[in-house]
């Protein structure tokens, strides 16, 4: 650990250096030194971070990929660590005055880094406001709803809806470092979204920074922008401070369970009948499958008692061979201690664990499955794919339940009427010293993601392929700006645009140019404004 703490420093160093030297022309030019008077005069200078003054350690606080760190990525030319939404709203204005374009991060897990850095050496001239400070939760029990800050974790609001009621629960991601700004604004998936549907569709209102620098909650922002930041994806319409959500009803006991399966354990032969089942099961009751390691992990949850369960799982899917040995009953906010960590032994407390620096890189790509893969499909995976040395991980992740009752069109999130989720990951270490090995290693991974990704191609979604926004991919295609110069291309952007969001994707398009029709909240996969010729 200690060698790859140290090529991780020195590819920080490599990349904030370039950053410096590339800023003499720029970062400091005049607009610049305007834009960082106009946010001294109304936030305090510790919180406004350069190169000059710690800005470093900011920058990393939230750094999920190292990916974002290797040379040929930029860091911003500010951040500011916001402590109240006037600070948002300051740094909107004085963006918009000085021609700084702002990147909002919470809890840092964009996959491909946008919210903290770029990819493409045209957009250097960005502030990234980093919204970890906040946080604040506030829990109205008797009203079964809660205050969110975007710069919560899932874990901190996890952790917060059961000490004020056992019996809380909220329909999200397993990872409990994950922002909740960044969640809710893809729509967010989690264990409870059979039962209860996805994060956003548990979103009542929130808190926005406009494009003008305005604070607008939901019957003053209407509901076009209210529908859109439900799920379109983050940094496009503006910066959400807060959510209002609703706690969703869990038992008191849950139960869990997780059973392994080798392939000479017939690991293939559970997988293909897992794909019709896992979907059809009773809403209480969500089941996945990670694929890693030469084996099928089966991975439950179910709200209930252990005795139902068992019944539940001999009548629908009886070849696994789920008894009450296998049996787990917890609290629901333990059972989200064990859905990350692979244990509940471990107190609730890690939920407020927000560390970061994984010293891990990451290529994660998504896609959907309509109809039930054939068995010889998943032979041939595990054979190609999964056999190989640098093979990660597969996640499988059921729809089904509430899910399936909600309009594709009720939010931007439309992908509601496949079977499941098929998330890729690619997940790799090292601590080779010297970029050129690290880079190799970078070459053998993201070849086996892309490759297993490209070869699921007759088995998947088509027409357009269908990916969750929130499992952000770059190789889908980049945003240009149009003929003018000023704005993002709306008809470059739909190549990318309708994989994640299909035909809502107009929709956003035409809210953003009611809402930022200059194009002020834009990176590499911001919603476009929407042509005049196209409305």
């Amino acid at each position: 650990m200690a060698r790859t703490q140290t090529i991780f420093v020195t590819l920080v160093c490599i990349i904030l250096s370039s950053a410096r030297t590339s800023s003499s022309s720029a970062a400091y030019s005049s607009d610049v030194d305007a834009f960082l008077s106009c946010l001294s005069a109304d936030i305090p200078p510790a919180l406004i971070y350069t190169p000059a003054n710690n800005y470093s350690s900011v920058l990393l606080s939230s750094v999920r990929n190292l990916r974002y760190v290797m040379p040929g990525t930029t860091g911003p030319l500010v951040i500011v660590a916001a402590t109240e939404p006037a600070h948002v709203q300051t740094t909107v204005v004085c963006g918009r005055r000085h021609s700084v374009h702002v990147r909002t991060r919470s809890g840092g897990h964009d996959y491909e880094g946008l919210s903290y850095a770029s990819v493409d050496p045209h957009r250097r001239h960005f502030a990234v406001l980093d919204l970890a400070a906040l946080r604040a939760i506030h829990i109205d029990g008797s009203r079964a709803e809660a205050w969110v800050g975007s710069g919560a974790t899932l874990g901190e609001l996890y952790y917060a809806a059961a000490a004020a009621n056992r019996t809380f629960g909220f329909p999200a991601g397993n990872c409990p470092t994950v922002g909740v700004g960044g969640h809710l604004s893809g729509g967010g998936f989690g264990a409870l979204s059979p039962k209860y549907g996805l994060s956003a569709d548990n979103v009542l209102d929130a808190v926005v920074v406009d494009a003008e620098g305005r604070l607008l909650n939901r019957s003053t922002m209407g509901e076009d922008l209210f529908w859109a930041i439900r799920g379109g994806g983050g940094e496009s319409f503006g910066v959400v401070v807060s959510w209002k959500v609703r706690l969703v009803p869990v038992t008191e006991t849950v139960t869990v369970f997780s059973i392994r399966r080798r392939r000479n354990e017939s690991a293939v032969d559970l997988i293909t009948k897992w794909q019709a089942i896992a979907p059809a099961l009773p809403r209480d009751l969500y089941l996945r499958v990670l694929v890693r390691n030469q084996q099928a992990d089966f991975v439950a949850l179910f709200l209930g008692r252990c005795g139902i369960l068992v019944d539940t799982m001999r009548r629908h899917f009886r070849d696994l061979g789920m008894a009450e040995r296998d049996c787990q009953e917890m609290s629901w906010v333990k059972s989200t201690v064990f859905f990350y960590y692979g244990t509940a032994d471990l107190p609730a407390e890690v939920l407020l664990n927000r560390s970061s620096n994984p010293y891990y890189y990451l290529k994660v790509k998504s896609d959907h499955v309509q109809e039930a893969m054939p068995r010889h499909a998943w032979e041939i995976i595990w054979s190609k794919w999964l056999d190989k040395p640098e093979a990660a991980l597969l996640q499988l992740d059921p729809y089904g339940g509430q899910m399936g009752s909600i309009s594709p069109s009720a939010t931007p999130f439309p992908h509601r009427n496949y079977l499941y989720q098929f998330q890729i990951y690619s997940v790799w270490f090292d601590s080779r010293n010297g970029t050129a090995a690290v880079l190799e290693k970078q070459r053998v991974m993201m070849s086996w993601v892309r490759g297993l990704y490209n070869d699921l191609t007759p088995y998947v979604s088509k027409n357009p392929r269908a990916v969750y926004v929130n499992y952000r991919d770059l190789d889908l295609g980049t945003n240009e700006l149009d003929e003018g110069g000023n704005v993002t291309s709306y008809a470059k952007a739909r190549v990318w645009g309708e994989k994640y969001f299909k035909d809502n994707f107009e929709r956003l398009a035409a809210v953003k140019s009611k809402v930022d029709p200059h194009d002020f909240f834009r990176n590499e996969q911001s919603i476009p404004p929407l042509p005049a010729a196209a409305k």
